[in-house]
């Protein structure tokens, strides 16, 4: 019998050089693991929580680039996640993802990825750099169907019966799997797996940035994943350490 999300929580596995913390109640998985990256923990921490209407992680990486070339992790992490998907879902489920980390699931916006360090200077090598992601399992507003035509959850779009905590430890797999290969290999599969899944890429957008409203043609990337970002005669880099936000100790 297929495993759904109203089931009891099965223990998570997880992969080689990941450790799985559970937590539960109101702690905020991406809250808890820039705590404890800032405390001082072992690299591999995913600290995790799903509640009947979200799946909710964050995992700790100890990076040994600059920032601005880390932020790769959360590409990977994004493209681990639509793997995840891909290997769980119907086939005609659709992710895509954005550049400031949205993830959407049939053109609808389901989750996201967050990512903070311990440094926001792009050229130093941050202690840690946390990768969180936030993916609704149902509707998280209320009031009128159609009310958020552009929000959607998992149960909305034909993935009722995929379970939660196996769609985690896919992540987490999928997402090693890129991780590993950006070590061994560099970003350039990374870079052609993820320009095939971002969303808006030669659309005109609007976007906050570093608290600036910005609008433009998205007309590409950089080698590290920065938007280029058109205006005009005008073309700005927005750099993805830019994305970054502070993590809450609790």
């Amino acid at each position: 019998m297929s495993e759904n999300i109203f089931e009891a929580p099965l223990p998570a596995t997880f992969p080689p050089l990941f450790t799985g913390e559970a937590v539960s109640g109101s702690t905020d998985p991406f809250a808890k693991a820039c705590t404890k990256a800032m405390i001082g923990c072992d690299a591999g921490l995913l600290v995790h929580s799903i509640t009947p209407d979200r799946i909710s992680a964050a995992i700790v990486f100890a990076p040994e680039k600059p920032l601005e070339a880390a932020m790769a992790v959360m590409i990977a992490c994004g493209v681990g996640f639509q793997n995840a998907m891909g290997a769980l879902a119907p086939p005609e489920v659709a992710v895509h993802l954005g550049w400031q980390g949205q993830i959407y699931v049939n053109g609808g916006m389901s989750g996201r990825l967050r990512a903070a360090a311990s440094d926001t200077d792009a050229d130093a090598v941050p202690d840690w750099l946390v990768i969180g992601l936030e993916i609704d399992l149902l509707p998280h507003t209320t009031g009128e169907t159609g009310e958020n035509p552009n929000q959607t959850a998992l149960m909305m779009e034909g993935c009722g019966d995929i379970s939660p905590i196996r769609l985690l430890e896919s992540w987490s797999r999928h997402t090693l799997v890129w991780i590993n290969g950006m070590e061994t290999e560099g970003v350039a599969a990374l870079h052609e797996q993820w320009r095939g899944l971002v969303k808006d890429m030669g659309e005109d957008m609007d976007l906050q940035f570093k608290g600036e409203q910005l609008s433009g043609t998205f007309v590409g990337v950089d080698e590290q994943f920065g938007m280029l970002l058109r205006n005009g005669k005008d073309t700005r880099i927005l750099p993805l350490s830019g994305c970054l936000e502070t993590g809450e100790p609790i």
